[in-house]
């Protein structure tokens, strides 16, 4: 059985006593915007947590926006963004094709709503900063499902590096290998979709290591991006299934990153995402090929010690805090502008 598109989508989690007794008097009034597998899965997690009220929402597909609605039955169904930004909403969360993030999120900001997108959330570093632009016009919450960021493991991870345990980190190792493919035809065309491979999944290698040493400066950036064994030119006219990169950090550090799609790769999935420091290492990575499950763990020469094991219900995390920030704190948030150096990096590695 293939595996979601985008595979940072994780098992619902389960609803709790103590999240159905949140306190409702300030949650914020959200909209959905896009509630297919995605979009569903984080609207369940907002859901269950009590953290936000889910009074509307839109899809392409009626049916979709129907089935969705058993999540939040108190909920407005409605036809498009247009309807949508017309209510009193406190923010919107889109889940929609890649193209149109950052229009929809520019609307959005713009009506004074917060927003929470799907990652990419724009497909090149211009369109990035446009959306972060009016994210501090409007001076409203602008929040990107990064979800890997919320895994126990990378936390684990992230806490040893800046514990010093480790040394200085001089070498990163960023792999996210899906042996499918997307189940969407805009996802093979650029134009839709931004690129292949590397925005898809790469994107949360390239966040995860900068994210991990609070972004150092990114100094220089090389790849070679292939489609089905073939070597494409910078800036391609059709999206890569495959690309290695290497990326030099102003802090003396490299990361080599490799991802693809439909690679025979001997199980459904390969992820890592491994830091190697002047004394040890720390690393991610997945359990016996899960998109769910994973592990982090510190090596000291030919010693490793378990630091974060399954189970971890971490899909809907991002979602949750974000919606929990514009509960108490609905202003922007200048740590949003980190991704722009993301998104810089992405262009980089397509030749743009």
């Amino acid at each position: 059985m293939n595996a979601p598109h985008d595979t940072a989508i994780e098992r619902a989690p389960q609803a709790t006593q103590a999240s159905a007794s949140a306190n409702t008097s300030r949650r914020p009034r959200l909209g959905f915007l896009g509630v297919g597998w995605i979009g569903r899965h984080r609207m369940q997690a907002v859901a269950e947590d009590g953290c936000a009220d889910i009074v509307v929402i839109a899809d392409a597909a009626r049916t979709i926006a129907e089935e969705a609605r058993a999540l939040a039955p108190r909920a407005t169904i409605m036809g498009s963004l247009e309807d949508m930004l017309a209510q009193s909403l406190d923010g919107v969360v889109i889940a929609t094709p890649s193209a149109l993030h950052a229009a929809q999120a520019q609307l959005a900001l713009d009506r004074g709503m917060a927003v929470f997108c799907q990652k990419p959330l724009a497909r090149t570093a211009q369109e990035t900063a446009c959306v972060i632009a009016a994210a501090r016009r409007a001076d409203r919450l602008l929040g990107v499902d990064l979800s890997y960021r919320h895994t126990s493991a990378m936390r684990a991870v992230r806490d040893v590096i800046a514990s010093g345990a480790i040394g200085d980190v001089y070498a990163i190792d960023l792999v996210f290998h899906n042996a499918y493919g997307p189940d969407k035809a805009w996802f093979r065309d650029p134009l839709l979709s931004g690129g292949g491979c590397v925005i898809d999944l790469g994107i949360h290698l390239v966040d995860l290591a900068l994210w991990t040493l609070d972004f150092p400066a990114v100094v220089r950036v090389s790849s070679r991006l292939y489609a089905q064994g073939r070597l494409l030119p910078p800036n391609p006219e059709v999206v890569e299934d495959f690309a290695v990169a290497q990326i030099e950090l102003a802090n003396d550090a490299t990361a080599r990153l490799a991802c693809s799609w439909n690679l025979s790769a001997g199980c459904d999935a390969v992820i890592e995402a491994s830091f190697h420091g002047t004394r040890g290492g720390v690393s991610l990575r997945n359990v016996q090929g899960s998109f769910y499950d994973f592990v982090a763990e510190r090596y000291d020469g030919t010693r490793r010690t378990r630091l974060a094991s399954p189970p971890d219900e971490w899909g809907g995390r991002a979602a949750v805090t974000w919606a929990r920030q514009l509960r108490d704190h609905p202003g922007y948030d200048a740590g949003i502008e980190h991704l722009q150096q993301v998104a810089c990096v992405l262009d980089a590695i397509y030749g743009r």
